[in-house]
């Protein structure tokens, strides 16, 4: 027993130090480094106005660094009350999403709107709504509608 517990130990001692020793160098990674944050400063309020016929619809709002929009929106439509509010919502690529809270025949009311940005204006989008939480939202927004007839154009913005 003895015998055998030698020779397996000197047969293993040969295996191992016959062994190649292989060495592989590391493969060297370079890191790059992190792309500089494109920071994009707030560039006032921004209006923007569509007339036709006696209707108007008037938009103005500021964008921040955050993509983040804060404003106001009026539609006067001939032969509608007049509605005016304000206009809470975010900037997503070329569409503006937001939250549009306005009076209208002394009701409060909150609904979704959207407008897609193209070449200085803003034309406003449509779509199937739903209602939940006494508000009105766009039941998928993938499938808004921007129709060109009320494409809202950039103007002077009014001093208050």
């Amino acid at each position: 027993m003895k015998k055998v517990l030698a020779i397996s130990t000197l047969i293993l001692t040969v295996f191992i130090s016959c062994k190649k020793e292989t060495t592989t160098e590391p493969v060297q990674i370079t890191p790059t480094p992190p792309k500089e944050a494109e920071i994009v400063e707030p560039a006032g309020d921004q209006c923007y106005a569509w007339k036709a016929n006696g209707s108007i619809i008037e938009m103005s709002f500021n964008v921040n660094s955050h993509q983040e929009v804060n404003g106001k929106l009026s539609y006067n439509i001939s032969g509608k009350d007049k509605n005016e509010g304000t206009l809470i919502g975010n900037m997503k690529g070329d569409t503006l999403i937001a939250d549009y809270t306005f009076m209208s025949e002394g009701v409060s009311s909150v609904r979704e709107v959207a407008f897609l940005q193209r070449e200085g204006t803003f034309i406003e989008g449509y779509g199937d709504v739903v209602t939940a939480n006494d508000k009105v939202t766009f039941k998928d927004k993938t499938k808004l509608k921007f129709d060109q007839k009320n494409t809202l154009i950039k103007v002077d913005c009014k001093v208050e």
